[in-house]
């Protein structure tokens, strides 16, 4: 995720990310320069004053599309928006989880306190990979080696959630920890499964396919026909004003695009590792700084 000072109007005009965008619309560019290109130079060479055009066809048609993209971009914004929150429960619930487990676990349960962390801190990190598709092993922190047939599940986050229970199974069958703790700990190892759900859902659900296949034909079909609205009006300066209102168009729905699943690697995507390293910083404080600290 970019960090940007939103008070700086000239860094974010000039920013790297515009860049970025124009070379990913690079391509449609070309074949849309070498089509407007032709149809004016023909125009102003053989065809100038034949065609009579009323530009507000164009201007009620932008209207309507100005509205589809607005519903694009406010549906893309409002997957991005919740996958924010679900995070920011998860941060929550983990927190919540390691202080009750601290206030519960008495300081010489040092082993049982670096296993709950591991499993704790090991969770957001094993949860945002698998958004991405991709499984974890060695990279993760596991002291007390309760991690060690992680590589074997399709599915990590279930492995790591289910380790949480046995730990908390067991704390309750020894003794460590009474029924009423332990319903309240449920809460939060609960919430875990809620928010990988949760994710899951907005990762899984794109926008419906066939939404998405009429919005790019509508402006790739609304730009073609666009110099037939201009070409009397602006003749060899329609190349370069349809060529910008294009760039614009697809520049939105690039962004709604990008946006629409949040949990990758992309500019604008959720900053999960930064979540996750926040995590790990406030379990191991919570749950391991005073058994850590010298007497």
């Amino acid at each position: 995720m970019i960090k940007y000072n939103p008070k700086s109007w000239l860094r974010l005009i000039f920013h790297q990310y515009s860049r970025e965008t124009f070379r990913k619309t690079l391509p449609n560019i070309f074949v849309l320069t070498f089509y407007v290109s032709v149809f004016t130079v023909l125009y102003e060479i053989y065809w100038e004053g034949s065609l009579e055009v009323n530009s507000s066809v164009h201007s009620l048609l932008g209207i309507v599309l100005g509205l589809f993209l607005v519903f694009r971009t406010n549906t893309a914004y409002d997957k991005w928006w919740e996958g924010r929150k679900i995070w920011g429960a998860l941060v929550n619930d983990c927190r919540n989880l390691a202080l009750k487990l601290d206030a519960f676990l008495a300081l010489e349960e040092k082993a049982l306190r670096r296993r709950m962390c591991d499993l704790i801190t090991n969770y957001p990190k094993v949860l945002k990979e698998h958004l991405r598709d991709n499984k974890v092993g060695k990279s993760l922190v596991d002291r007390q080696n309760q991690l060690t047939d992680i590589a074997k599940w399709d599915h990590q986050p279930n492995y790591i959630a289910s380790k949480i229970y046995q730990e908390i199974t067991s704390m309750f069958n020894s003794g460590k920890i009474n029924g009423e703790q332990l319903f309240l700990l449920d809460k939060e190892i609960k919430g875990l499964t809620d928010h990988l759900g949760a994710c899951e859902r907005i990762k899984n659900t794109p926008i419906p396919y066939a939404y998405n296949m009429y919005m790019k034909k509508f402006i790739f079909l609304y730009s073609l026909t666009l110099p037939l609205g201009f070409i009397n009006d602006f003749g060899y300066w329609t190349i370069p004003v349809t060529l910008f209102i294009f760039y614009f168009l697809v520049t939105i729905e690039f962004i709604a695009e990008e946006i629409e699943e949040p949990f990758g690697l992309d500019e604008n995507d959720l900053p999960t590792d930064e979540l996750s390293d926040k995590i790990n910083d406030s379990v191991v404080e919570i749950l391991l700084s005073r058994v850590n600290r010298p007497s």
